[in-house]
């Protein structure tokens, strides 16, 4: 791995004695942030909250809802979209739903 992939590079050499990193004058004031004063965990908000209650929602209308509508779907429509098409819907929607639950701001 070269120091330009971007990937994890170890370099001993960047750090001092007391293991502070040292400056080698590469533009990383990105990292620099987090870096001097980082968030501890224990200090963000972590509570259930709105988003958790909505996730809980979606979690009921996929493990129920979709159920009720297969068992409910007229046998005259195609049999195709009962079984495949009514629970991908629910699926997709829980994915995202928890996906978005999970993020903070």
């Amino acid at each position: 791995m070269s120091a330009n992939d971007g990937g994890y590079v170890h370099e001993p050499g960047a750090f001092d004695a007391d293991g502070n990193r040292v400056e080698t004058g590469d533009d990383e004031s990105e990292d620099a942030d987090w870096l001097e004063s980082p968030t501890n965990p224990e200090s963000v908000d972590r509570e259930f909250g709105w988003r958790g209650w909505v996730l809980v929602g979606v979690i009921l209308v996929a493990f129920v809802g979709s159920p009720l509508a297969i068992l409910l779907w007229p046998p005259t429509l195609n049999y195709w979209v009962a079984l495949l098409v009514l629970p991908l819907v629910p699926a997709v929607l829980l994915a995202l739903t928890a996906v978005w639950a999970t993020m903070r701001p």
